[in-house]
């Protein structure tokens, strides 16, 4: 087993850059475990990641790889590793780098943890990434209360976990998303949902918490916050990025009503949470579309179009 398939391009781009190709198999170190990759999810950074918008991050060394989430099984542990041992059920996100659309990842133990139980592969990666960043938002970052007014900007991969996590914490959510999608956000347990496209942020009265995932508009949004309000941001717009990162510095400045960004590096402790709220019902699976990964470049494509409801997931076995 030298050589596995994986998803790579060979410059930035629209999604048709995007091709599955043959890469070598990643050599595990001795605190280190392979991962035989089941699925993986699309998510907005990769799109960023592929058109070139981010590419000081990235770098221009070609070919790239994409992908940050994965579920899967144990193939192989290194000398150093007791746990998780051979064919146990993983799940997890790549640390600071991309490469998960692929048949096999290196990971050290920290980074997974058990998949849920009841979860296939497919229903279970559809709420890994935006689980965790849904739980660091609303607990960890804003640590919303029981009986507080969430709103939720943008009902993707993110935002559609963020519903129910809202819900699970005990807030009255209100998402602001399609028409379209109304039933569907409703379905997630929303107590209000409006229309993106009529409704205007002035008329959506206050909030003790806002959850951007949209990226645009952050001062708009930060005048909805009531007095002690938190706003989380999780997505910049990046054509206009220099911009949107001064202004959320310089809520840390002035005034009380402080926007809050992070990037995550979730790890071990939090991907158990999440799995234990997935296995108890307090989060169900968002799957949008189902594609082979010699269709990635076609799921890349989906997001971009918007309307999404929950994740395109790329099945790589």
């Amino acid at each position: 087993m030298d050589e596995m398939r994986a998803a790579l391009f060979d410059s930035f781009g629209p999604p048709e850059v995007l091709y599955e190709g043959k890469v070598p198999v990643p050599r595990i170190k001795p605190d280190e475990v392979l991962v035989r990759v089941h699925a993986s999810s699309v998510n907005g950074g990769e799109l960023h990641g592929r058109a070139g918008r981010v590419r000081l991050v990235t770098g221009r060394r070609f070919p790239q790889r994409t992908g940050i989430d994965f579920v899967g099984e144990i193939a192989e542990a290194g000398t150093a590793v007791t746990e998780p041992r051979k064919g146990t059920a993983v799940w997890g996100i790549l640390p600071r780098r991309m490469g998960s659309m692929a048949e096999y990842v290196a990971v050290r133990p920290r980074q997974v943890s058990t998949a849920p139980a009841g979860l296939t592969p497919v229903e279970a990666v559809s709420v890994l990434a935006g689980g965790t960043t849904g739980i660091t938002a609303l607990r960890d970052k804003a640590r919303i209360k029981p009986g507080e007014r969430l709103l939720v900007r943008g009902v993707g991969g993110v935002g559609s976990v963020a519903v129910q996590l809202g819900k699970a914490y005990g807030a009255h959510v209100t998402a602001l998303a399609g028409a379209r999608n109304r039933d569907f956000v409703h379905g997630l347990g929303a107590d209000e949902v409006l229309d993106h496209r009529t409704t205007r942020p002035c008329e959506l009265g206050s909030f003790d918490v806002v959850l951007d995932t949209v990226g645009t508009q952050h001062r708009l949004f930060r005048r909805l916050l009531a007095p002690g309000g938190r706003m989380v941001a999780i997505a910049f717009d990046a054509e206009h990025i220099g911009t949107s990162v001064s202004y959320i510095l310089a809520s840390a400045v002035h005034g009380s009503r402080r926007v809050r960004f992070f990037s995550g590096n979730p790890r071990h402790d939090l991907f158990a949470e999440l799995a234990r709220m997935a296995e108890t019902g307090g989060i169900r699976p968002v799957v949008d579309t189902v594609r082979p990964l010699a269709e990635l470049g076609a799921a890349h494509a989906a997001l971009e179009a918007g309307g999404v409801r929950g994740k395109h997931i790329i099945q790589i076995r």
